[in-house]
Formats: structure tokens, C-alpha cells, sequence
């Protein structure tokens, strides 16, 4: 019976494998895009600021606006959270990350994670030139910001990095549990560099979503490039490492 099923099981395979992952990422950088998009216009037609300022307000204390609700420690861990999304963390992620896979014989992988994290960068940087959103002034900065406001460097920036090293780590993980954990430690530790941003006043609710949003699109449209070279050869497959096709070569 199963040699009647193993054509298709076998179809099957190549188009999970070759087809579903660049639909999927393909797919996930379209629908994210055009939050950004839908986020920016309601943004420069100034439809988001009561709605911003609403919940600015809600997560202060109404007698002192410059106390965050909670107790204090809250509001400490708060800082320690928005620091995952600071350059200087994800400068040293990334270059730790780089280290390793050139370390592992991943030198595509490695360069890939360099490009996908300085180009983000940089279109973080020209967007925030774009829209030079002024910083909240309804309530009192927990932290210091150097910066326009819209959209959050910190939740663009943690979106890409954690969601693009977490895809390359749970793609070479072989358990489908462990892939998922990974997966899923980058998503809630990129939501809480957002949501920390809120917390402490440095940004509008509105800066934080766009910023998940192009960060999340531009995550998406590396790893299906990613894809893309993996099966045209030039980037190494999970498992694979360019000192191995070395040693191949005759």
C-alpha cells in the first residue's frame, strides 16, 4: 500500500520544502507591509492621537502623570526590557551570531544575518528622517531618547533581529518543540521591547506597531531570500556548512 503513496508523499515533500516556506514568508512581508502602510497614513493624517494619548494616560498614575501604574520594580524591569531592543544589545547579538555561524562554516548564513540587521538599521533610520514624528509630551520620558519617534527603532529593530536569528536557530533545531520554543521566545521577547517603549512613555502606541510591522516585513522578505539562495545552492542548507563543500571539491 504504501508504494502506492510514497509518489505522493514524495510531492508533497518537495512542495512543503520548496514552495510553502518562500509563500509563507513571502506572504507574512505583504500582509505586514501593508500595516506599515495603513499605520503610516492614519499616522500623517493625525487619525491615531487620541487614541495614542488615551492609552499613554491609561498606564500613567491620574494624580502624578509621572508615574507609570504598578509598583516600582515594574517600572524597572521596564528599563531592562526596552534594553533588549537598545543598539548596543542587538549590536552585540548580532555579532555574536555572525561569530558563531562563520565559526560553524556558515559563512552565507552569517553574512545573510549582517545584511538583513545593518540594512534594517538603516531603513530605520531613513524612515524616522521621513515621518519626523515629534516624542510624546503628554507624559514625563522614563528613559532617555535620542531620536524621532515614528516608527519605534526599538520595536523595529528587535522585530528583525530576534525574528531573523530565531528562524535561523529553530531551522537547524531538528525538534519541532524545541523549533517552536525558539520561535516563540523571539516573537514574546519582541513584543516586550515594544510594549516596555509604551510603558515608559518614549513612544505612541502607533510608533510601536509600525515599528513591529516593517520590522516583522523586513524579517520576512530576508528569510525568503534566504530561501531562495538555499535552493539555488548558494547559501548552506540546516546541517550544511561551506568548510564541508569545501573539503568536497576536488
Amino acid at each position: 500500500m504504501n508504494k502506492y503513496f510514497a509518489p505522493v508523499v514524495d510531492v508533497w515533500l518537495r512542495f512543503r520544502l520548496n514552495q510553502i516556506g518562500p509563500l509563507l514568508s513571502l506572504s507574512a512581508c505583504g500582509f505586514f507591509a501593508w500595516a506599515f502602510i495603513a499605520i503610516a497614513d492614519e499616522v500623517s493624517e493625525g487619525e491615531t492621537h487620541e487614541l495614542d494619548s488615551a492609552i499613554l494616560l491609561a498606564l500613567r498614575d491620574p494624580q502624578d502623570v509621572a508615574n507609570p501604574l504598578g509598583p516600582g520594580w515594574l517600572e524597572e524591569a521596564a528599563r531592562d526590557f526596552t534594553g533588549l531592543g537598545g543598539y548596543a544589545i542587538l549590536t552585540l547579538l548580532t555579532a555574536a551570531t555572525v561569530i558563531y555561524l562563520l565559526m560553524a562554516g556558515k559563512r552565507a548564513a552569517a553574512l545573510l544575518v549582517l545584511v538583513s540587521i545593518v540594512g534594517g538599521t538603516l531603513l530605520s533610520t531613513g524612515l524616522k528622517m521621513g515621518f519626523e514624528r515629534p516624542r510624546p509630551d503628554l507624559v514625563p520620558h522614563a528613559t532617555r531618547v535620542y531620536t524621532a519617534s515614528f516608527p519605534s527603532g526599538h520595536a523595529m529593530l528587535s522585530a528583525i533581529t530576534y525574528l531573523t536569528i530565531g528562524a535561523l536557530l529553530a531551522r537547524v533545531e531538528k525538534s519541532r518543540r524545541i523549533s517552536a520554543f525558539i520561535m516563540s521566545l523571539a516573537i514574546v521577547m519582541t513584543l516586550m521591547v515594544g510594549a516596555s517603549r509604551v510603558y515608559l512613555g518614549v513612544h505612541w502606541p502607533s510608533d510601536v506597531l509600525a515599528g513591529w510591522s516593517v520590522g516583522a516585513a523586513w524579517a520576512a522578505l530576508c528569510w525568503f531570500v534566504a530561501l531562495q539562495l538555499q535552493r539555488k545552492g548558494q547559501m548552506e542548507k540546516p546541517g550544511e556548512t561551506s568548510l564541508a563543500s569545501e573539503a568536497d571539491t576536488p
